[in-house]
């Protein structure tokens, strides 16, 4: 005979509303709060348009991660895939089966749920590099080019990526930490991912939402340190049409860049490699069903990829602590220094060309493209209507990608 009410009673005991109100007693309750947490970055993304396409997948990934019972993230196989902890597999009962002493990525994809399978391409750098590829063959390196000098307002432009991570010294951050940390200043948050994943996996979730935030936050952050650290003249400045770069330029430029930064500094390589070949793509003009690739199809199904394996760290042990608030609180601090040390690198061009160099085009330095450039030049035009300063901010723009992959590389060749 059927017995209903044990079926009824083994059915709730096995569901996730059982573990979910039984983990109100110990740690349950983040749970609930990360579920809330990850339908307010929904509402950002889908109503305020924050960072959509990416925010979108790291609020549902934060939400499967923290469903109870679910198993589909295991924060405790990459504690051991990182710090060699032992790792418990269990049984359905909660016997212990097996005990092994070091996870390695095919015991991962063997033991782990579906987002543990996501998460091997954040934790192997592939998913940032394969989106540094997208970025490459989306991106012209023409302005850059055309007036080299701007290379200079995209390393100045790192400068919150240097003070942030002082900053995280003092605050009691490891130096990977710090790194990590400090990166989100370059506002480039496929670095920030590859960085983290390879310092400081533990800060992954909160060091993503927090780059991917401030990146959409550039048109409220940006102008009021753009109006304080210029005149009303030199934001009225306009600047002369830049020259025109031959092709050839731009098929040999990502090739020199790629062989220079990469034996300068062999920790960059993969970042710089995929963007530039992914530039190089672009500009042969015999590879367009590649760079259309890139540019499309490989860009949406990694940014699918990696922004759901994001979010599953956004689990409630490593996010609801006082290290998430100062990750964030020091993030803004980077990304405001970042493009203050921009600024104050164009009104030192402007110094010295004589006027001829639009100061403000110094906080597209930062490496949001292209939102940075249009910020600068928004901010240009509400000055001077006839100021068209897009094109010339974005070769600081491009510059800091550039500048920001080399920063990661630099901190990696340190603490990696």
């Amino acid at each position: 005979m059927i017995n209903v009410g044990e079926i009824l009673q083994n059915l709730w005991e096995q569901s996730g509303f059982a573990s979910l109100f039984a983990g109100f007693a110990g740690d349950g309750w983040q749970n609930l709060v990360m579920i809330i947490i990850g339908c307010g970055l929904l509402y950002l993304a889908i109503v305020k348009k924050f960072e959509p396409l990416l925010l979108c997948g790291i609020a549902f990934g934060c939400i499967l991660s923290n469903l109870p019972g679910a198993g589909l993230y295991n924060q405790g196989l990459w504690d051991s895939y990182v710090n060699g902890t032992p790792y418990l597999v269990t049984g359905e009962a909660g016997e212990v089966i097996r005990t092994i002493e070091h996870i390695h990525f095919t015991d991962i994809i063997h033991y782990g749920g579906l987002l543990d399978i996501f998460y091997i391409g954040v934790k192997s750098s592939l998913y940032p590099c394969l989106i540094f590829m997208g970025v490459g063959a989306m991106t012209d390196f023409g302005p850059l080019l055309s007036n080299p000098k701007s290379l200079l307002l995209g390393a100045a432009a790192q400068m919150g990526v240097f003070v942030a991570f002082f900053g995280a010294i003092l605050l009691g951050f490891t130096g990977p930490e710090a790194a990590s940390i400090g990166i989100i200043g370059g506002a480039d948050g496929p670095t920030a991912i590859f960085l983290t994943s390879q310092l400081a996996s533990n800060l992954l979730g909160p060091i993503a939402v927090a780059a991917y935030s401030y990146m959409a936050l550039i048109p409220l952050i940006q102008p009021p340190f753009m109006k304080l650290l210029t005149t009303k003249e030199q934001r009225k400045i306009k600047m002369v049409q830049t020259r025109n770069v031959s092709k050839t330029e731009k098929i040999i430029f990502p090739i020199l860049v790629t062989v220079f930064v990469a034996l300068l500094l062999p920790d960059t390589a993969p970042l710089i490699g995929c963007l530039m070949f992914g530039n190089l793509m672009k500009e042969t003009g015999v590879t367009d069903r590649l760079s259309d690739t890139m540019q499309n199809s490989l860009m949406n199904i990694v940014t699918i990829l990696l922004s759901t394996a994001v979010g599953a760290t956004m689990t409630g042990a490593n996010f609801l602590n006082v290290q998430t608030l100062s990750i964030v609180a020091l993030g803004v601090v980077a990304f405001i220094l970042s493009t203050v040390g921009g600024l104050l690198g164009g009104l030192v061009m402007c110094k010295l060309t004589r006027g001829k160099v639009n100061p403000l085009i110094g906080s597209a330095g930062v490496s949001a493209v292209p939102m940075a450039a249009r910020v600068s030049n928004t901010v240009g035009q509400k000055y001077n209507p006839s100021n068209f300063l897009l094109m010339h901010a974005m070769g600081p723009n491009v510059a800091g990608v550039i500048g920001s992959a080399i920063a990661a590389g630099f901190l990696l060749s340190v603490f990696g």
